[in-house]
């Protein structure tokens, strides 16, 4: 799904009507989870990660953690699997699973006390960008 300046705008729209957007005193989080609406994009997305990964010395996967008490876990089955999840902040819970090979995903958190899973069955790809207040 290409992500538009309208689309965007929209997105924020509906937040705010929910009552989503942080005010002083209130504890969240907002999500952002992209996946590729075809192989192109798929191969953009896997291109992108891959990148990531050449430039942080990552080869399968990998965890890293900036703050405190910080949670994550990473579980990888099958072959050619690439998954990343990285936390900037405190009290962030995140976890990956990737089974079946072929899968790739960056699970990034940043703020303080975000939550957030993903489990993959072979063959998919995908980005999430967690905030948290």
């Amino acid at each position: 799904m290409a992500l538009t300046k309208l689309k965007l705008a929209s997105i924020v729209a509906v937040m705010v009507a929910a009552g989503t957007v942080a005010t002083p005193g209130m504890a969240g989080q907002v999500s952002i989870n992209l996946a590729p609406a075809n192989a192109s994009q798929q191969h953009m997305m896997q291109a992108g990660l891959g990148i990531y990964a050449l430039v942080n010395g990552i080869q399968n996967g990998s965890i890293s953690q900036n703050g405190l008490n910080n949670v994550a876990g990473l579980m990888q089955g099958g072959g050619n699997n690439l998954g990343v999840v990285h936390q900037d902040g405190n009290g962030h819970n995140g976890s990956l699973s990737q089974q079946n090979g072929n899968n790739s995903y960056g699970l990034f958190q940043f703020g303080n006390g975000t939550n957030a899973h993903v489990n993959q069955y072979g063959g998919q790809t995908g980005l999430g960008f967690v905030f948290g207040w």
